[in-house]
């Protein structure tokens, strides 16, 4: 592989097969550790770890745990405790903060707007690149 894609620690992978199985809520997002900054910054807020987990709480009183990886460079979470735990006022923040692998955008424009089409070469056989 190259760049920074690597293969998938076994417990991610078997995370994501559970997903696959119908728990798709599991599946796992990653953000610049940054997103937290916000809340560190707010009054009456706890932004809160252990070595590897830790936690942001409101004075609202929501609350939503995190993973910690990368040596404290990444924070990442369940799609399911975000939509349950983060209130959609806050989804934009995390969002903009946000890390992924490359992607199409073509192919999220196409997920976006089904029914779209795009001018993006002719159909041919995707063959194997060498290691």
């Amino acid at each position: 592989m190259s760049g920074t894609a690597r293969a998938a620690d076994p417990q991610l992978a078997a995370l994501f097969v559970r997903a696959l199985k119908g728990e798709p809520g599991l599946l796992q997002v990653w953000f610049d550790q940054r997103v937290l900054d916000r809340y560190r910054a707010l009054d009456g807020w706890r932004v809160m770890r252990t070595n590897s987990v830790g936690r942001v709480r409101s004075p609202e009183g929501w609350q939503f745990d995190f993973g910690i990886a990368d040596d404290d460079r990444l924070v990442h979470a369940s799609v399911k405790d975000l939509i349950e735990r983060v209130p959609s006022a806050e989804w934009q923040h995390w969002a903009q903060h946000l890390l992924a692998q490359p992607v199409s955008r073509n192919f999220l424009s196409i997920r976006l707007a089904p029914g779209s089409c795009f001018d993006d070469g002719d159909l041919r056989d995707f063959a194997a690149i060498p290691d």
